[in-house]
């Protein structure tokens, strides 16, 4: 994983590099920098976590919450898959949960992530791609806007599609549809009142959604920023053997993580007789 990271990030510097001298970012807006979450982890940072988010839930969806409640009530981890390292995928990575850093170039906006796959939103005009594999941060269009009429971009809108499961919108699990349908529509602005605060408009359209949900994240730049490696499967001591999932302890031993669970099965292994 390390190496996989490490190579995608010097390919992204090197075009980046390349193509630099040949370009006039005066129209673009200054996004430089990092940016941290100005709340806490759950989705809508204007209501509560779990329930209190009051999402637009199907029915359907809403009886797989709240039986993904029930399980993070009894130790377990409900419908949500990031314990095992899987990453956020869209939307819920621009919940930056973690750092993030957006570099930004006429043809593509770069958003890279601590603790995640990069994005890129192409801005070069392109239409759908006619078969492209699905990835958790799916496959981004946007364009620039600029809405003063100043001459200078002011906004970045895109669309996603084409995303990979399984996701959720937060740690309580609230759901995304396991048909990976989802359409994401963004508008990424600065603050007007303080440059040091960016804002995400996310609307996310999925069919465990009654209706469309529009979510505003913001984020502040930090200055001086500190970058660290942060790999989520490094000391992750979880772990899931066919559909139970299981903890190492500190002592290298597996331990339930529930009331009454029974152990796995040993039948490939030799069992000692008393």
């Amino acid at each position: 994983m390390h190496h996989r990271t490490f190579t995608v990030t010097i390919a992204l510097v090197a075009l980046i590099a390349t193509s630099a001298p040949a370009q006039d970012l005066s129209k673009y807006p200054d996004w430089s920098g990092q940016w941290r979450r100005t709340g806490g982890v759950h989705w809508d940072l204007s209501k509560p976590p779990g329930r209190g988010q009051q999402a637009p839930l199907t029915p359907e969806y809403q009886a797989i919450f709240e039986a993904g409640l029930a399980a993070q009530a009894k130790g377990e981890q409900g419908n949500d898959a990031r314990y095992r390292c899987l990453p956020q995928g869209m939307p819920r990575v621009m919940s930056v949960l973690f750092a993030m850093e957006i570099i930004i170039t006429p043809p593509t906006a770069f958003l890279l992530f601590e603790n995640h796959y990069p994005r890129r939103v192409f801005t070069d005009g392109r239409d759908w791609p006619r078969q492209h594999e699905s990835a958790f941060v799916g496959y981004s269009i946007g364009k620039w806007v600029d809405e003063d009429g100043d001459g200078r971009y002011d906004v970045l809108e895109a669309e996603t599609r084409n995303i990979k499961g399984p996701r959720t919108f937060e740690p309580s699990g609230l759901p995304l549809h396991k048909d990976n349908a989802t359409v994401v529509k963004e508008r990424i602005f600065l603050d007007q009142a303080d440059k040091d605060v960016l804002h995400d408009e996310v609307t996310t359209i999925d069919n465990a959604l009654a209706r469309p949900w529009t979510v505003r994240q913001s984020y502040r730049r930090v200055p001086d920023p500190i970058w660290v490696d942060n790999t989520c499967t490094e000391d992750n001591h979880h772990v899931i053997i066919g559909k139970e999932h299981y903890f190492l302890s500190g002592d290298g031993l597996l331990m339930p993580v529930r009331k009454n669970q029974p152990p796995p099965d040993l039948k490939y292994f030799n069992q000692v007789r008393k």
